[in-house]
């Protein structure tokens, strides 16, 4: 008859100390911090290496290079540089809110840098962000059609800029970008009326044109606004209004292509100028 209890066999148990010893010694191995390769690096050596990592595009080496360096050379201008720089490449490798974060810090510690015009410049483009990639490619999205907080927020920081430093050599193409910022918040309430009057809600859709032209002036998007109006004007039967509009329309759009054409394809959206 067979036992079924079980037995360790002897000659096993040093074999079973040794793996225990082994897993032991791994798991000390894996809670040892790597050595800092840095350590014996002056502030310059890092600053170098980080720009280094950072030209050839691997943001996420140079980031913790630039924070080694904001602590080992504090309260020096190469700290300041490491903080901006390191944004920069928080915002190119991606993490948008971390370089939005790092400059609020920035901004705050050193208010009278000679670089808070560039902080205030790469804050903008952090929340402008025009760059969709494929996705905005394949949904022919624009900046109209997206979150207008950053887009407002974007807009404030430009806006700051060339108000404090308009010899700046980012002045130029932040007023290009605020220029490109209104017009996208326009289109954006011309959006959500065309939006509407296509779903027969007209009154709606008079009410965002309308809103769209009292509040900004001399954008592309009133042209279309302004169309929206008459169009909602006519399906309501109110001719007398829809004369008006057609006359303002003719007036001032001579040239418009909506009363011959009507609405534009999405493949010719209002930033295309080509």
């Amino acid at each position: 008859m067979f036992s079924t209890k079980l037995s360790v066999v002897p000659n096993a148990l040093p074999l079973v100390a040794a793996v225990c010893a082994l897993s032991f010694v791994i798991a000390g191995c894996s809670s040892t911090p790597a050595p800092d390769l840095t350590a014996s690096w002056s502030p310059n050596k890092i600053y170098a290496e980080a720009k280094d990592e950072a030209n050839s595009g691997a943001y996420d080496k140079a980031i913790p290079l630039y924070e080694k360096l904001e602590g080992r050379a504090a309260g020096t201008p190469l700290a300041q540089q490491a903080q901006l720089e390191k944004a920069y490449a928080q915002y190119k490798g991606g993490e948008q809110a971390q370089a939005a974060s790092t400059l609020d810090r920035f901004m705050k510690l050193h208010p009278a840098s000679p670089g808070m015009d560039y902080a205030l410049y790469l804050k903008g483009l952090v929340n402008f962000n025009d760059n969709l990639g494929i996705f905005g490619f394949i949904s022919r999205q624009d900046l109209s059609e997206r979150d207008q907080k950053a887009a407002k927020e974007s807009f404030e920081s430009f806006k700051e800029l060339v108000t404090r430093f308009p010899d700046s050599r980012y002045a130029p193409d932040s007023r290009l970008r605020m220029n490109y910022i209104v017009n996208s918040l326009a289109q954006s309430e011309v959006n959500v009326a065309r939006y509407y009057y296509s779903r027969g809600a007209y009154i709606a859709a008079i009410n965002r044109a309308q809103s769209a032209i009292s509040d900004y002036r001399d954008v592309p998007a009133l042209e279309e606004a302004t169309y929206i109006l008459y169009k909602s004007y006519d399906a309501l039967g109110m001719a007398e209004l829809r004369d008006d509009t057609r006359r303002i329309m003719e007036k001032t759009y001579p040239q418009s292509q909506y009363m011959s054409k009507g609405f534009k394809s999405a493949d010719n959206p209002w930033y295309k100028f080509w």
